[in-house]
C-alpha cells in the first residue's frame, strides 16, 4: 500500500508536478493545513491502491514512522468527507473505504477473497438503469452501484499475493 518509492516520505513522494497538491486541495475545500490531513491526503493522492479503510490509513502511517492514532484519523477522513474530497464507499460489510472524490460517475466489482476493488464505467449499464428507473415511475438522479465476486484464478490474483 505505499507508494511505489518505499523509501520515500509520505510528503517526498508526491510526483514533482504535483508537489503541493494535497495543500492545495485542502485550502480549496477550506481546511487548515495540519500535519495529519496532509499526510492522509498525500497517501490517498499517491498511493496505486485507491480505496482505502481508515485502518489501512493507520498501518501506512505506521510503516513510515508516522504515530498518527486511529481516531485522528477517522476524524480527518470525516472532515474530509463533509468538505467533498473523499467519497467514502460501504462494500456491504462493517468497513468503510475512502477515495478522492473523481469527476465523472464510475462504479466499483469487488473480489470477495482478496478485497481487489476495481473502478469501471460502462455507458450500456448506465442507459440500463435509467430504463429501469423510467419503466417504475422514475427519473434517475443518482445511483451506486457494487457488484462482487471472485478472482477467477485466486492462486494467481496479483493483488491477493501482495497481501502474502
Amino acid at each position: 500500500m505505499k507508494p511505489k518509492n518505499s523509501n520515500a516520505s509520505i510528503s517526498n513522494s508526491v510526483p514533482p508536478n504535483s508537489k503541493n497538491q494535497a495543500q492545495v486541495f485542502l485550502k480549496t475545500a477550506g481546511l487548515r493545513n495540519t500535519a495529519p490531513r496532509k499526510m492522509i491526503l498525500d497517501i490517498l493522492i499517491n498511493s496505486p491502491h485507491y480505496h482505502f479503510s481508515a485502518e489501512n490509513l493507520y498501518s501506512t502511517l505506521k510503516e513510515y514512522g508516522h504515530s498518527i492514532g486511529i481516531a485522528t484519523i477517522y476524524r480527518v477522513l470525516a472532515q474530509f468527507e463533509n468538505a467533498g474530497l473523499v467519497t467514502r464507499h460501504q462494500f456491504g460489510g462493517t468497513t468503510a473505504y475512502f477515495e478522492l472524490t473523481q469527476p465523472g460517475h464510475h462504479d466499483h466489482l469487488m473480489c470477495l477473497t482478496c478485497g481487489k476493488i476495481i473502478e469501471f464505467r460502462d455507458d450500456e449499464i448506465e442507459h440500463l438503469q435509467k430504463e429501469v428507473a423510467n419503466k417504475h415511475g422514475l427519473t434517475l438522479t443518482a445511483h451506486t452501484l457494487y457488484i462482487f465476486g471472485t478472482c477467477k484464478d485466486p492462486e494467481n490474483c496479483l493483488h491477493n499475493q501482495d497481501k502474502q
